[in-house]
């Protein structure tokens, strides 16, 4: 085990996210969980470097015309 020195704020701030009795242990874990879950759906709902279905059809048209 190790200790994690925060301010009193920010353990109010955690501990409202915790049920009864719940341990600081718990509460972080699920709040990292949750967080790694909601980085994975931006990174695979992010339209960066993506192109729309018509341009893609567009450059395999282009690309390989054989294929119309």
């Amino acid at each position: 085990m190790s200790t994690i020195q925060v301010s009193e704020e920010t353990k109010k701030l955690i501990s409202t996210f915790g049920l009864k009795g719940e341990s600081f242990e718990t509460i972080i874990r699920r709040l990292y969980e949750r967080a790694v879950k909601d980085q994975a759906r931006q990174f695979l709902m992010s339209s960066e470097n993506c192109i729309s279905l018509d341009e893609f059809k567009k450059e395999i048209d282009k690309k390989w015309p054989e294929l119309k």
